[in-house]
């Protein structure tokens, strides 16, 4: 450290790098700023509802009013941070205790929206952030303060606070919530990097070796009592991980139980309190962020000197493991020897902690193999790993004893495909989570026996008689354990019959709208009376699309509605010939029955059938009566030939308006509402994030429904093939069929939360970080 021999000089190193931090931010400024306005511009060329397509117009004005004042308001508050900084550490020995302080809702929003951007930017900007605060650490005897402007999460805070002081709406921040954070991410790495190159020029460097991070307490002992760790994985994202109101600690169990928790609560990443939806703070962004940010301490776990894993290409690993591992069946017969049947059925429990044991000495022996740092460390991480999932009370213990079995195959993946420790989609994770997550909800004695069971134990036995094919096997048996499910799921005869309704629910409803777009196209320049064209669009459309899904769309009794709407137009214009009039009154009989049949097809019937084919007559009396020109024959034709063949001229494009209630659906198909909650979309607005977690959701997930004051647990079973319906079932085999926008509503406002949002591997993961923090030199022992 040649330019730094004494505290002042060291200082003044420090400062000068805030300085250059700052500048290097601010000078990037303008180009982030027009990268939010032309993003803000794209959403506005998007498609969308009327209400979706005004809200981004008014985002987009409203930016383009104030951005320019919320940039200088950044510019300055990053300059002011950094100006405080050179005064902040003389003082800090003299400053007066900090007193307790009330702090505002504005306060909160904006510092938990802070967290959760710096938490996803620390994704990208984690190893050059801690080497600068390492650095800085080296000059300044401390890591930077909390609210140090060095921090990804004070940085992201200035944008945050800035943003309503411009008077720009807080709710729509979330507009550009997503592509701010990637921009820092960008800019910050960049600005880190430039930080660590110009303390490299200065002499400056610092140890980070994973051993030197073991600091030992004055009367620590030879023998290693009394040992202080500071936190290596953690450490890195400590603020970003700093637990805020509503939210876990980490490594605390997100999953127990509070009478006064929402559902989002009890699943771990419940927004603050205060806190609105539409605020962007939602329970789905939360645990992403979570998830990336778990990812990656793991990656500079293993990233590190000490361990020195290259994440894209694997070594081979050396002669001696490669050989203990290379006889999968002979190491699995001592491994499970004491794993019986009859111990199972017995006594899983006990079978569970045998297998544990097991384990825990496989891994041993497997580590006095290994040769190399990385070797062990990832065989101790996948160790750890497995003992969380088998700890897993959630978990039926007989489905524990099969998730033991896969261990070893995990463990010859994560040696040779190191991605499995870089992605939460690796084919291995997916598999686990998927297995994991769909038997939550049954206990041990519906579980055994059941066909779910079967499957899992055929696809882990699958799995450890094709050792040589890596990922690729996890690949086939997630995808056949996919389809496996979606039969297993909808099997019963309650549930079938439900998907059978919802099936027929959202062919029929979509099929009236493509109907109506595609009658309202047809007849725009034919001049018809208003009240056909209500009758056209409003009710036969629904004739159509009733008949073509129950029948078919060219059956003999749905082309026969189609040739009534063709006959209708025609016979309600003026007839001015007398021949005309007597055609219309040789046809009126047929047209009429064809009307009233598909009127008591669509449930119309006495009266209110009678009021209709009122209206329509006395159209007709009046259009007989006319003298003005009459709709040409082969326009007429052509429109009945087009009207036949309807379906090949709609595409199949979802409509997210697509109107739905229980009275159709019992309608439809006769089936009891009682055992059947429909729940269609309102009015209530929800965001793109939410509609996207809908659309993401996994088959045999168990979620807590708050449905009416009522909390359950149910299974997502089904999904419609446009994805507008989506059906939960309980146990207790009530179903609750939820339209995705409602779906979405449920989720944004804590109604709708999962048992195992974080998924089993990455809780996995998560607890196996926790004790590496607590004893860092099991990783290589």
């Amino acid at each position: 450290m040649s330019a730094a021999t004494s505290p002042d000089a060291r200082r003044r190193l420090s400062w000068q790098a805030r300085e250059r931090f700052v500048q290097g931010l601010c000078t990037q400024l303008p180009a982030l700023d027009k990268l939010l306005l032309d993003h803000l511009t794209e959403r506005m060329a998007a498609p969308g509802t009327l209400r979706e397509m005004q809200s981004r117009r008014d985002a987009w004005m409203l930016y383009q009013q104030r951005h320019e004042r919320w940039m200088a308001y950044v510019e300055q508050a990053l300059r002011q941070a950094a100006s405080a900084a050179v005064a902040a550490k003389p003082a800090a020995a003299s400053a007066p205790p900090r007193s307790f302080e009330l702090l505002s809702d504005d306060v909160m929003e904006n510092k938990i929206t802070a967290t959760r951007m710096a938490t996803a930017v620390m994704e990208q900007v984690g190893l050059q952030f801690e080497t600068v605060r390492q650095r800085t650490q080296t000059l300044e005897g401390d890591a930077p303060p909390a609210q140090d402007i060095l921090r990804p999460e004070s940085v992201c805070l200035v944008f945050v606070e800035q943003w309503t002081r411009a008077d720009l709406l807080r709710e729509q921040f979330q507009v550009v919530q997503e592509p701010l954070q990637r921009a820092l991410a960008n800019l910050l790495q960049k600005q880190y990097q430039a930080i660590i190159d110009w303390y490299t020029e200065q002499g400056i460097t610092a140890q980070t070796d994973l051993r030197a991070r073991v600091r030992r307490t004055p009367a620590a002992s030879p023998a290693g009592h009394g040992v202080a760790v500071e936190q290596p994985a953690a450490r890195a994202a400590n603020a970003a991980q700093s637990p805020q109101p509503g939210m876990p600690a980490h490594g605390s169990k997100p999953d127990t139980f509070s009478p006064d928790m929402t559902p989002a609560g009890r699943a771990g990443f419940a927004p603050a309190p205060g806190l609105s939806p539409a605020g962007g703070e939602t329970p789905w962004t939360w645990a992403r962020a979570r998830a990336q940010n778990i990812m990656g301490q793991l990656r500079r776990l293993l990233q590190q000197p000490a361990t020195g894993l290259d994440l894209v290409h694997a070594p081979p690993a050396s002669p001696a493991l490669a050989q203990a591992l290379a006889h999968p069946p002979t190491q699995a017969a001592s491994f499970y020897v004491s794993i019986s049947p009859t111990l199972l059925s017995a006594d899983p429990v006990l079978a569970v902690r045998r297998s544990a044991e097991a384990a825990r000495k496989q891994t041993d022996e497997l580590k006095q193999k290994a040769s190399t740092a990385s070797e062990k460390a990832i065989i101790e991480i996948v160790a750890l790993m497995f003992q969380a999932i088998l700890a897993e009370e959630r978990i039926p213990p007989n489905v524990r004893v099969w998730f033991a079995r896969l261990q070893v195959p995990v463990l010859r993946v994560a040696l040779a495909e190191p991605a499995f420790f870089n992605d939460l989609k690796h084919p291995a994770r997916q598999l686990i989570d998927r297995m994991g997550g769909c038997v939550m909800g049954f206990d041990a004695s519906t579980l055994s026996g059941s066909a779910l069971e079967a499957e899992i134990r055929r696809v882990v036995q699958v799995i450890e008689q094709y050792p040589e094919t890596g990922g690729r096997v996890f690949q086939l048996m997630l995808d056949e354990f996919e389809q496996f499910l979606a039969k297993f799921l909808t099997e019963k005869p309650s549930t079938a019959r439900i998907v059978s309704v919802a099936q027929q629910v959202e062919q029929k409803e979509t099929l009236a709208i493509q109907y109506t777009i595609e009658l309202r196209s047809m007849l725009q320049d034919v001049p018809v009376r208003d009240e056909i064209r209500d009758f056209l669009f409003k009710t036969w459309a629904e004739v159509l699309a009733l008949s073509a899904v129950r029948a078919g769309p060219q059956h003999a009794d749905t082309l026969a509605f189609k040739r009534a709407a063709a006959d209708l137009i025609w016979a309600a214009s003026a007839k001015p010939q007398r021949s005309e009039r007597a055609q219309v009154i040789k046809m009126l009989p047929g047209m009429l029955q064809h009307l009233r049949q598909g009127l008591t097809l669509l449930g119309i019937t006495g009266a209110k059938q009678d009021a209709q084919i009122k209206v329509l007559t006395d159209t007709l009396a009046e259009a007989f009566l006319s003298k003005t020109q009459a709709i040409a024959q082969e326009h007429i034709d052509a429109f009945a030939q087009r009207l036949a063949h309807l379906e090949d001229f709609i595409d199949d494009a979802a409509f997210a308006d697509m109107p739905l209630n229980a009275d159709n659906v019992e309608m439809l198909l006769g089936i009891d509402a009682a055992t059947l909650d429909v729940l269609a979309d309102n009015d209530v607005q929800v965001s793109e994030a939410a509609l996207a977690w809908v659309q993401a959701l996994p088959l045999g997930a168990w979620f807590t429904l708050d449905h009416n004051g009522t909390q359950v647990a149910v299974q997502y079973v089904w999904q419609s093939a446009r994805r507008q319906l989506h059906l939960f079932a309980a146990t207790s085999g009530h179903g609750y069929l939820i339209q995705q926008r409602r779906l979405a509503a449920y989720a944004q406002a804590g109604l709708l939360a999962g048992l195992d949002d974080e998924g089993l591997s990455l809780r996995a993961t998560r607890d196996a970080l926790t004790k590496l923090d607590a004893n860092p030199e099991r990783l290589l022992g």
